[in-house]
């Protein structure tokens, strides 16, 4: 395992990545920017599904917000998968890393779910079930968000 790590580090990609002094920091906005779209698209998606905004209609806000979740989340993880591989070792040593990956899978799960519950609920109130799923999907992304950050620090 640690060999295969060790060779992500060493892919010309990962050292062109660690040696470019704009390269690196372009890729790490772009993963900020994915986490914007996606964290910006799912609270207001989620907050209607709580009970704000009930003038509007879930699905047209659906319309406009899961299809911005998406694309938010594939920059994400494609900025994310490149910031890693110039750090595989480290990444993968840390607990912070460890558990964003593990949250993550959670939020992701949820957001399946919410998404399989909303299509198959009819217009009207929203049930419980797909009330619960919208707070553990702020819970978990703000928990994403936050070990995300706090893997720069140690």
């Amino acid at each position: 395992m640690i060999e295969t790590l060790a060779g992500l580090e060493q892919l010309p990609l990962a050292v062109t990545l660690k040696n470019s002094v704009w390269l690196y920091p372009l890729v790490n906005t772009a993963h900020i920017v994915g986490i914007a779209l996606l964290f910006g698209a799912i609270v207001p998606y989620d907050l209607r599904l709580l009970g704000l905004w009930r003038a509007i209609e879930r699905r047209d806000l659906a319309r406009i917000l899961v299809p911005m979740a998406a694309i938010g989340l594939v920059i994400a993880i494609a900025a994310g998968g490149l910031l890693f591989i110039t750090q595989a070792r480290d990444y993968l040593a840390s607990p912070f890393f460890l558990a964003k990956m593990a949250v993550l899978l959670a939020a992701l799960i949820v957001a399946a779910m919410a998404l399989f519950l909303s299509r198959r609920t009819p217009a009207g109130p929203v049930p419980g079930s797909l009330r619960l799923c919208a707070g553990l999907s702020i819970l978990l992304w703000l928990c994403v968000i936050t070990l995300g950050r706090l893997i720069g620090y140690f």
